[in-house]
This record gives C-alpha cells, structure tokens and sequence, in this order.
C-alpha cells in the first residue's frame, strides 16, 4: 500500500461501529423529554461535536421548548445507557483491521470523544495498540470540531505538517475541521449510522472524496 506522511482517523464512525448504537440511545432518550429530530437534521448538527458542545446545543433546543435546562443528571444517564451497549455490541468497523496492517506510514486518531471513553472503545474493539500513543481527544484542546485546533493538534504530536495529512471523517463537523486545519479529508459512508444522504453532506461540508468501506479507501489510497 503507498505510503502517506500521515493518516489521521476519526474514531466513532470511522474505526468503530459506535455512532450507530449512541445515536439510537440518544434519539430514543431526547424523544422521552420531548426532543425530537429529522435522522439528517440530527446528524447534521451534532455528529462529531465533543460532549460539552453537544450538551450545549441541546441545552438551547431545551430551552426553547420548556424554558428550562435540561431535566437533572439527562447527559449523565445517556451516557450510561451508551456504554451499556457499547460494553456489549461495540465493534471494529469491517476491514480497518487489514487496512492498517497493510499500512506502512503514521496514523494517529483523532476524536471528539472524552480521552477515557476514547482509550476503551479503541481497546474493546482491538484496535488501541494500532495507534497509540497517537489518540488523541476534543479535551486536549481548547475547541472542538468543526474548530480545527484538534487535528492540528494531532499533526504537531506527528510531527507533521497539515499539508502531509490525510484524514478520514464521517460528519460534516469533522470535514468542516480538517478543512479549516488546511487537511486533505475523505468522507467516510460505511458506519451503521450512515444514511442515504450522508455522500452528499459530506462533499458540501468539503469533503474532496468519498469512500462507503475500508476496500475502497485502500483503492484510492493506492492510486495517490
């Protein structure tokens, strides 16, 4: 496989199945307290974004419908239902595993995630000792995507530059991110979560090709 200066991968979506198990558990809580979305309108807006600046958004929608916060410990208890499932059903996205090992350069991950939650998705699906030390958190940084401060980041540990990285995302805040750290970006269709739509949001987020498998981003990525 050709070699690259870097790849940096978002992880949820990406490297493991886990936007499509968060976003049920989300939708279906959200739902009991009165919040309902349109599936792209949901993924539009918040896929990608880091907890703080979901619960935020969310906060605000809440707002503007009851004209209070959010009811007390709501954040707390979806996260709990998560990793529930998540400790249960959590799985590799198909053929990452081949991919990296037939990839010779650096990779790092870069995610939205809370650092802690971070490190054991990768470990309960296989995949941590394929990039660390390089996975890194939305925490470690002052802004979260879109803001590109996070892959940024990412690139420097690597030692880097934006330009000698290719990152591979599947939510328009996180195309939005790469774009603006001045990063090539591939959108990435093949997560549980992706809907029919997602192709096209993500090429209007900036997004300079699209893959729906680890096959086909192995068939482009050969032909760089």
């Amino acid at each position: 496989m050709a070699a690259m200066a870097a790849l940096i991968f978002d992880c949820d979506g990406v490297l493991v199945d886990s936007e499509r198990i968060a976003l049920s558990v989300e939708r279906e809580c959200l739902a009991e307290i009165g919040l309902h979305y349109e599936t792209a309108d949901y993924l539009n807006r918040f896929v990608g974004l880091g907890n703080a600046d979901f619960q935020a958004a969310l906060e605000l929608d809440y707002q503007a419908l009851e004209g209070c916060a959010l009811p007390a410990g709501f954040m707390e208890a979806v996260r709990s239902k998560c990793w529930a499932r998540f400790r249960v059903e959590l799985a590799a996205i198909d053929g990452v595993r081949p991919f990296l090992d037939a990839y010779d350069g650096m990779a790092a991950v870069a995610s939205s995630s809370a650092i802690d939650g971070l490190h054991e998705k990768l470990k309960l699906t296989g995949l941590h000792h394929l990039f660390s030390p390089h996975i890194y958190s939305g925490q470690q940084v002052e802004r979260g995507k879109p803001a590109p401060d996070l892959f940024l980041f990412a690139a420097s540990r690597l030692d880097r530059t934006p330009e000698d990285c290719l990152v591979i995302e599947d939510s328009v805040n996180g195309v939005r991110a790469a774009v603006s750290a001045g990063m090539e970006v591939w959108g990435f269709t093949g997560g549980g979560h992706a809907d029919v739509d997602l192709e096209r949001r993500l090429i209007h987020a900036g997004a300079q090709k699209i893959v729906s498998n680890y096959d086909e981003l192995s068939s482009k990525f050969q032909s760089l």
